[in-house]
C-alpha cells in the first residue's frame, strides 16, 4: 500500500493540516455526523503514528477515507424520460471528471416490482441503462423505491468505502433524485446536485426543485463550476 511519510520536524503538524481540513470540510457542507467520523478516525490514526522515529508513517487509505466522493448516476435506462438526451453529454463529461479524480462512479438502476408494470420491469429493455451512458466501473445497484439508499446493497457500499460526498446526476429530479438527494442530507452526507447533468418528465419544474435541493442542505452547482 502506497504510505506518505510526514517528518515530524515540520512546522505544520498533522493536527493542524486535519484542524484544516474539518474547517474546508465544513465550509463545504459537510454535516456534524460526517465530521464526527472523520474526527474518529483521524483519533485512530494518531494512535498509530511512531513516536520513536523522526519519521510518522501514514498510510494513503488513512488520508482517503477523510476525503471519499462518489458520482451518483441515477436510473438513466431506457424507459425513462427521452429528455435524458438533453443531459447525457455533461452527465458523461462528469462520469469522466469522477474517474480521472479516482472517484468512485455508481450507477443506480430502478426496478418496478408492482404487478402489471409497463417500465422499469426486471429483465426488460426498459431496465438497461441508455446506451449513450458510459459505464466505467461495475458499482451497479438496483432499488425499488425512490430513495437509492434503501438499495442494501449499495447503502453496504456507501459504508464499506466510508463515502462521505455525493456529487449526483440522472433523473428524474422530480422523483427519485429528490428522494434520494433528501434522505442523504437527512443521514448527515454533503450532496452536490449536478444541475446540468439532472432532468425531468417535466422540465419546467426544474428550477424549483433546484430550489428544493438547496432548502434541504444540498449544493447545486454546473459540472463546469467544480470541475
Amino acid at each position: 500500500m502506497a504510505r506518505i511519510t510526514m517528518r515530524k520536524t515540520q512546522e505544520t503538524k498533522l493536527s493542524e493540516i486535519f484542524t484544516l481540513y474539518l474547517a474546508s470540510a465544513a465550509a463545504r457542507g459537510v454535516k456534524d455526523k460526517t465530521l464526527r467520523t472523520y474526527e474518529q478516525h483521524f483519533n485512530a490514526i494518531s494512535k498509530r503514528l511512531d513516536v520513536d522515529s523522526n519519521i510518522s508513517l501514514i498510510t494513503s487509505k488513512d488520508l482517503d477515507i477523510m476525503n471519499n466522493k462518489a458520482l451518483v448516476v441515477i436510473d438513466l435506462q431506457n424507459d425513462i424520460t427521452k429528455n435524458y438526451k438533453e443531459i447525457i453529454e455533461t452527465t458523461n463529461q462528469a462520469i469522466d471528471w469522477a474517474a480521472a479524480n479516482n472517484m468512485n462512479v455508481v450507477y443506480i438502476r430502478h426496478h418496478n416490482l408492482s404487478a402489471g408494470t409497463r417500465t422499469f420491469k426486471p429483465d426488460t429493455r426498459g431496465a438497461e441503462f441508455v446506451p449513450e451512458l458510459k459505464i466505467v466501473s461495475d458499482h451497479i445497484f438496483t432499488k425499488t423505491k425512490s430513495n437509492a439508499l434503501t438499495s442494501e446493497e449499495f447503502a453496504a457500499f456507501v459504508t464499506a468505502h466510508n463515502i462521505t460526498e455525493f456529487f449526483i446526476a440522472g433523473a428524474d429530479a422530480t422523483a427519485c433524485i429528490k428522494s434520494t438527494c433528501y434522505n442523504m442530507t437527512k443521514d448527515g452526507y454533503a450532496v452536490h446536485v449536478l444541475s446540468d447533468c439532472i432532468t425531468s418528465y417535466d422540465k419546467k419544474k426544474l428550477p424549483e426543485m433546484l430550489e428544493y435541493y438547496a432548502s434541504k442542505g444540498c449544493t447545486v452547482d454546473k459540472l463546469s463550476e467544480i470541475m
